[in-house]
């Protein structure tokens, strides 16, 4: 079986992905900050027989990350997929012109730091088996400035240019870099629910025909 594993799992997108990605015969490692989160995520995973496992780790402290990411690699035997979209909640968005270096700092720690040190750890063997895929999730505002989201959209953004260029250097190295930026709220039963999100999500993945697409399609 494939493994994927799930880096900021909660509730509405990440459990929704391992829902998707168990359906077809993933196991799933579910990453995130609070325990008490991601207990119940593996209780409802175990009642659809999909084989999940959670770990406790801050994206922000790296180290903690990389070890994590290894003791994934270690119970499952592999990582074939890995999906990143940590997120902090609107009450870290700043507006542009009210934003601090702070404001910036905490996003970068948050974001783009991890993605790296997630590359750095998973990608070797990956390389090793020619094959593999790297997801990063991400706001609409990575690629449309929004005034509100000034802080997070430097970040996104960057976040974005790092993950076309690991596209390009790596897809003739059989890994697969996907980037879906979500144009919504994410809440259950709206345009962002996030099962169609994860239907998106997969389906992107499956395919590996394009690098990046916008959900829901704007005009």
């Amino acid at each position: 079986m494939k493994t994927i594993a799930i880096i900021g799992a909660g509730p509405g997108l990440g459990l929704s992905l391992a829902k998707k990605f168990g359906s077809k015969d993933f196991n799933v490692a579910l990453i995130s900050l609070h325990e008490s989160t991601l207990v119940p995520l593996v209780i409802e995973l175990k009642a659809l027989n999909i084989n999940s496992k959670y770990y406790v780790s801050d994206v922000r402290d790296l180290e903690k990350l990389g070890s994590t990411l290894k003791q994934v690699q270690s119970d499952f035997g592999t990582i074939d997929v890995v999906e990143f979209s940590p997120y902090a909640g609107p009450q870290t968005f700043r507006h542009a012109l009210e934003m601090n270096i702070d404001d910036v700092e905490e996003q970068y720690k948050m974001q783009v730091l991890p993605a790296i040190k997630l590359v750095q750890t998973v990608l070797p063997s990956m390389k090793e088996k020619g094959s593999g895929a790297i997801l990063f999730n991400s706001g609409i505002s990575a690629l449309h400035p929004i005034p509100e989201l000034g802080n997070t959209g430097i970040v996104c953004s960057g976040l974005r240019n790092y993950a076309l260029n690991l596209h390009n250097l790596l897809k003739e190295e059989g890994i697969y870099v996907g980037f879906l930026a979500v144009a919504t709220l994410i809440k259950k039963g709206t345009e962002g629910d996030p099962d169609l999100i994860a239907e998106t999500w997969y389906d992107l993945y499956d395919k590996q025909d394009q690098f990046e697409t916008v959900y829901p399609k704007m005009n």
